[in-house]
């Protein structure tokens, strides 16, 4: 099979552990891209967090955000689809972090939203490595129920950062039974989004706008927020770097995020 689109995990995937996209995976992408392949970006971060790699990846036409929240078109700026979080459904999530004294997190279309003085003592937090991004891409928030309160329907994504696993946990049970799709992320993180709305959800639309079936397409990933678009993709790519929990889905297991594990699938299926 001729596969048409490749969509490519950040965190763990495309980045090494620094951070960065070495030159060899982006050359990799770039030479792929040519081709007339669709390379996409299947990311929780949004449109904010992905500034720091314009360069790289300018030549990607579209991006899955926001763990499917937000589908963008970054050729002509606009976006594909969007779907925001309920306010009731927020107001929640910010009473379980304020519980839980969580480092939390709002993501709109546009902006990254952080207490900056959860920033500085973001170690507690065990998220040190984005401490440089945070501080420079995103905007100081003391009151997320008035943010809220003040930007109806513009919320895509609320991520709480806690303390440990035992807290995030708690804050799972006692959220689980809100309309909200919940994935782990990272050593603490909970990442909640609307009911329904995955990775995975966010490329059948994304096949939808652009006329390709969802068999046609390869995803890479090494995460529990990446199983959903795994299951769904043509093919399933799982970073060497992935827990053995997410190398159980895949068809293809690549190297490491440190040693150009997407250069590898690509040379294998495109």
């Amino acid at each position: 099979m001729r596969y048409k689109l490749l969509a490519l995990d950040m965190d763990g995937t495309t980045l090494n552990s620094e951070k960065k996209i070495s030159p060899k995976t982006a050359q990799a992408i770039f030479e792929l891209s040519k081709s007339g392949v669709h390379v996409v970006l299947s990311t929780g971060r949004g449109l904010a967090e992905v500034t720091d790699y314009k360069e790289e990846l300018k030549f990607m036409n579209y991006g899955i955000l926001v763990s499917g929240g937000y589908v963008y078109d970054f050729k002509n700026f606009k976006a594909v689809s969007a779907h925001p979080l309920g306010e009731n459904s927020l107001m929640k999530l910010i009473d379980a972090g304020l519980e839980e004294k969580a480092m939390m997190h709002i993501l709109t279309v546009d902006k990254s939203m952080m207490n900056r003085e959860d920033i500085a003592h973001i170690e507690n937090f065990h998220m040190e490595i984005y401490k440089d991004m945070y501080e420079r891409n995103t905007i100081d928030c003391k009151d997320f129920k008035k943010f809220v309160r003040e930007n109806p329907d513009k919320i895509m994504k609320f991520n709480m950062y806690h303390r440990d696993k035992e807290s995030r946990q708690r804050n799972f049970e006692r959220l689980k039974n809100e309309p909200l799709t919940f994935s782990y992320a990272e050593e603490t993180a909970l990442e909640a989004s609307p009911k329904g709305i995955t990775k995975a959800s966010g490329l059948h639309e994304l096949c939808d706008f652009l006329k390709i079936d969802i068999s046609e397409t390869v995803a890479v990933g090494d995460a529990p927020n990446d199983l959903e678009i795994l299951q769904a993709a043509g093919v399933a790519a799982v970073m060497g770097n992935a827990k053995d929990e997410i190398k159980k889905v895949a068809d293809f297991v690549t190297d490491d995020n440190d040693h150009d594990g997407v250069v590898k699938v690509i040379e294998k299926f495109f």
